[in-house]
């Protein structure tokens, strides 16, 4: 293990007990007042969402080659590895901006429409984070785990730790894992993302919240699927 290893080992560590960590008061707090909020919000909205959410989750599994036309990358060390999803988290972090900014000046249809498109981007990114770090989506455990990284990233105090469990101990689990609990992935996410997003259908306000609500969700997402797959290769 060189120099760099060393410091993204010791990283990854801190990372990992961040992770289990119970939420912060102010989030607990901020979660309950997302659930009474929720209960305004019209169910039109709702519907959008969950569907969006469940049909771009189930098409990772069952027919995703159309998501990425990149190859895994091999013989590269882990600093360039580490270089190359920073590369492509700023692309991608920067067509979500302009993509929330844009819709969200476009009033409540508009809006609405962000959710399928944000997922878009967040999943072809988690593609391209496989492939960079020498993983290959063509295979159905790979594309799992794809969807555990996205659980890990936009899920409550419990799903997280539990989602972290699986991740640390991916070559045993994913000899036992045959699907995804779709309910939880799909309520864990909505419950991440509602607030935020919803303040994006407000007129006049919409394209503020959008492009600052995708440019937190993406960095969030990006350092994630970082750290679970450095936490992989660092663990072979």
């Amino acid at each position: 293990m060189n120099e760099y290893e060393k410091k993204v080992y010791e990283d990854v560590q801190a990372w990992k007990r961040n992770m289990y960590k119970k939420s912060s008061l102010l989030q607990r707090l901020s979660k309950q007042a997302q659930t009474k909020m929720n209960d305004l919000i019209p169910e039109k909205a709702h519907q959008v969402i969950s569907e969006s959410i469940k049909n771009m989750v189930k098409a990772t599994i069952f027919g995703s080659d159309i998501l990425t036309t990149s190859k895994p990358k091999d013989q590269l060390s882990l600093f360039q590895r580490d270089q190359l999803l920073e590369e492509k988290l700023s692309i991608y972090r920067k067509t979500a901006v302009a993509e929330g900014a844009g819709t969200g000046a476009g009033g409540i249809l508009l809006g609405l429409a962000d959710f399928p498109l944000l997922l878009s981007i967040e999943m072809k990114f988690l593609f391209e984070a496989a492939h960079i770090y020498g993983f290959d989506t063509k295979e159905y455990s790979e594309r799992l785990f794809i969807l555990h990284i996205f659980q890990l990233a936009f899920s409550s105090d419990e799903t997280r730790r539990e989602t972290m469990n699986t991740i640390e101990n991916w070559e045993e689990e994913k000899e036992r894992l045959v699907d995804m609990d779709w309910r939880k992935l799909q309520q864990e996410y909505r419950d991440y993302i509602d607030l935020v997003k919803m303040l994006q259908l407000i007129p006049g306000l919409g394209a503020a919240f959008g492009a600052y609500a995708n440019y937190q969700l993406l960095d969030r997402l990006g350092e994630t699927a970082g750290n679970c797959y450095r936490l992989r290769l660092l663990s072979q």
